[in-house]
């Protein structure tokens, strides 16, 4: 990326308020007819990979003025932008330029960003190399910023602004800080001490040290005796001027900015630390231009199975909300440190909203097996399904050291465990209620079905398998190398759609090239083997060919999403007939209505201490019984959801901002943004898990969260039925609706 002239003192543009003049040239521009052209012709690659992809809520979204857009959780790389683009775009009709990591800028992904405005920006992780040497801490209690190297040149390898990664280890992201002194080739200063367990044991070699990374015994001073230090990178410092310039213009003009705040795409279960340049976005935007009318829009990214082909997204958009006048005029008069921190608890505080997070995978596991549990006899809406898992991962975070939570997540894990021992899902339980006769007709049916089905699969299948195959093997393969490459990612998961959308697009039209080419040499040799006609043309032959070979792929997609299901059923219907096994599937679907009882009780137990309307309308009003019926409506222990309230409105409260800004360095006052990353690694507040998050606690102050499940309050529907219906009906209103919120009560929710 090119610099572009800086002012005459040298100093890059602090986001102050200037005088209007003539508009400037866009760094990054935007061309409509571009835009348009590319996300129609790729959004079907995002119908092909996945089997559904639900907005809900985008009526939210303002069709007119600046908005920037804080998405999350980012789990699926470069396919998480184009999701977000084509949504946009079919449902709001507004046009966004996304923040995209300058080191993708090249090839398929360099063109298709400059197709839709996108910005490029360079992340100090993505220039981070391995330094020479081992790094230690040599006094973490009284000198914590020092760090001390053996064999290290940081006066050639280092520089003040660059920073340090130290590795990942047991599953946990590395830590990283700034560095903001070179002392000498084997000294420098950070900004901010070292955080965490992890980064503590790496640093010091020390087994006396806490979960949050306090040292126990204070007069041990040093490192462990004989420890050698560890191993870590060293990025150079980034200057962001010109990338926070073309932001700043691009919203001042009334464009829309998107941007992933946690900095990079990963594949874990709860948010990343959010990164302080989004902040910084909207503050210094604002700085120049007060009134532009600039909004912020949280936008969930909620996928599951998210590297999976036909898998299934809702892209839920929250109430847009505005930054205070006060903060606008803190940072402008140097008061940014402050100013920032409160900013991104806003924004973590709207993402809460939209994002289901759990502290690991067997925790949200848990979390969905008892929303089905929960919701026995009813099949919910996508955005539903999002909506309950969501209130009871916030519940799971209040309660979880409850001895009752404690109890049923135990119960629920061996229920996963006996599902995954008898490899059936929760669903297929039920058909232990069935009788013999109507067991093995089913069977029977289904098989039947299967088989006329695989009539239409069986040669699109052999067309397809060798993208099948690629696709596979250059996925995991890349997975791997991201993870190697990656602080934060578990198992690299997020990279694997986008690889597996590359691949299948390079490889397929090449196959059907081939095919389409020994179609026209067989007719050129025989007329394929005297079915064709002596006057068809071979270039009639090769133009068919491109026509039905992916229309036979195509037809197989189909069938073969049917078929799969047919056969995922196949199995716990065989151990229905069993004598081996049937009994325990039987035994299984017992334990299940007596796990569904207990869950229902331990919500109805605690939920009148989370939310005072517990019993005020609920989304799922008849919860099962243990004969598997549904109950009366008062048997329920769902409640109503209210939406987030807009940050600059009375009912939020500031305290926890201002407890979450005590993280940021004292040293850092953010007086030159050029020298801020855009994605700079944002200092993390007392915890960053969900459990503590001000979005996500209660009594925390910040979003007011209703019950479990639920739609508007003011309306108080007493109907799930009439919720869902409202629900359904969504789409058809958007697409009626030119301009403007909706102003009708019976959408406000679900879509």
């Amino acid at each position: 990326m090119t610099d572009l002239p800086k002012p005459a003192n040298g100093a890059p543009p602090s986001g102050t308020a200037k005088p209007k003049g003539p508009k400037e040239k866009e760094l990054y521009p935007m061309s409509d007819w571009k835009y348009d052209a590319f996300l129609h012709t790729f959004s079907v690659l995002v119908d092909l990979f996945f089997r559904e992809v639900h907005p809900r809520g985008a009526w939210w979204v303002p069709r007119t003025g600046p908005i920037l857009f804080v998405a999350a959780p980012h789990a699926n790389q470069f396919v998480d932008g184009l999701v977000l683009q084509r949504t946009l775009k079919n449902e709001a009709q507004r046009r966004v330029g996304l923040l995209i990591a300058e080191k993708s800028v090249h090839g398929f992904i360099g063109w298709g960003s400059r197709q839709t405005g996108s910005v490029p920006v360079g992340r100090a992780q993505d220039k981070a190399k391995p330094a020479s040497g081992f790094i230690y801490l040599p006094d973490p209690i009284n000198d914590p910023t020092l760090v001390r190297g053996v064999g290290t040149n940081f006066e050639k390898e280092a520089e003040v602004g660059g920073m340090v990664f130290l590795p990942s280890a047991k599953g946990q992201s590395g830590s990283s800080v700034d560095i903001s002194k070179i002392i000498g080739p084997e000294e420098i200063r950070v900004k901010r001490p070292f955080k965490g367990k992890l980064a503590m044991q790496q640093l010091t070699g020390r087994d006396d040290i806490d979960d949050k990374g306090n040292l126990a015994n204070n007069r041990l001073r040093g490192p462990k005796d004989g420890y050698g230090g560890t191993k870590f990178k060293l990025a150079p410092h980034i200057d962001q001027t010109e990338v926070y310039k073309a932001v700043f213009n691009r919203l001042r003009s009334g464009g829309c900015i998107g941007i992933f705040p946690e900095g990079g795409s990963h594949d874990r279960t709860e948010l990343l630390p959010l990164k302080a340049g989004v902040a910084i976005m909207a503050l210094g935007t604002l700085a120049e231009d007060p009134d532009c009318g600039l909004q912020i829009v949280p936008v969930g990214m909620n996928y599951f199975h998210a590297h999976k082909f036909r898998s299934r997204a809702v892209v839920e958009f929250g109430a847009p909300f505005q930054i205070p006048r006060d903060l606008v005029e803190k940072y402008k008069n140097n008061e940014r440190r402050d100013a920032i921190g409160q900013t991104l608890d806003m924004v973590h505080q709207a993402l809460s909203a939209v994002t289901v997070s759990a502290p690991d995978y067997d925790t949200l596991m848990c979390i969905q097996a008892a929303r089905r549990l929960y919701n026995t006899g009813k099949k919910l809406p996508l955005p539903m399904v999002v909506e309950l898992n969501r209130r009871l991962a916030v519940g799971f975070s209040k309660y979880k050291d409850d001895p009752r939570i404690i109890d049923l997540m135990d119960n629920v894990k061996d229920y996963n465990k006996q599902l995954s021992y008898l490899n059936i899902r929760d669903h297929q339980v039920a058909y232990a209620r069935m009788t013999l006769p109507t067991v093995i007709f089913t069977l029977l049916y289904r098989v039947v079905k299967l088989s006329f089905l695989s009539i239409g699969v069986i040669p699109g299948l052999v067309l397809f398998a060798p993208v099948f195959v690629a696709t596979k093997y250059i996925s995991h393969k890349k997975a791997k190398e991201a993870l190697a490459a990656s602080s934060v990612k578990i198992q690299g998961r997020d990279v694997m759609a986008t690889w597996k959308l590359l691949v299948a697009m390079a490889f397929a039209p090449v196959l059907y090239n081939l095919y389409s080419i020994l179609l026209s040499f067989k007719v050129y040799q025989d007329h394929l083997w005297g079915y064709v006609p002596d006057w068809v043309p071979f270039w009639l032959v090769f133009i068919g060919g491109w026509i039905v070979f992916p229309a036979i792929t195509f037809a197989a997609l189909r069938f073969g999403e049917v078929g799969m299901d047919i056969l995922k059923s196949l199995r716990p219907l065989v151990l229905c007939i069993s004598p081996t096994s049937s009994y325990s599937i039987h035994k299984l679907r017992e334990r299940r209505a007596e796990l569904s009882e207990k869950v229902v009780k331990v919500i109805n137990d605690l939920g009148p201490d989370m939310y005072e309307d517990f019993e005020h309308n609920r989304l799922i009003a008849n919860p099962p019984r243990e004969d598997g019926a549904l109950g009366s409506p008062k048997e329920a222990g769902v409640s109503e959801r209210t939406e987030p309230t807009p940050p600059d409105s009375p009912h939020l409260s500031r305290k926890n901002a201002t407890q979450s800004s005590r993280a940021i360095p004292r040293n850092e006052s953010f007086s030159n943004i050029g020298a801020i990353g855009m994605f700079a690694t944002r200092p993390p507040s007392r915890s960053r898990s969900r459990s503590s998050s001000s979005g996500g606690a209660f009594g925390s102050g910040g979003f007011p969260v209703s019950g479990f499940t639920s739609l508007d309050s003011k309306e108080g529907f007493n109907e799930a039925s009439n919720k869902i219906r409202a629900a359904m009906r969504e789409r058809g209103q958007l697409r009626r609706r030119k301009s403007g919120f909706s102003s009708d009560g019976e959408g406000s929710e679900g879509a």
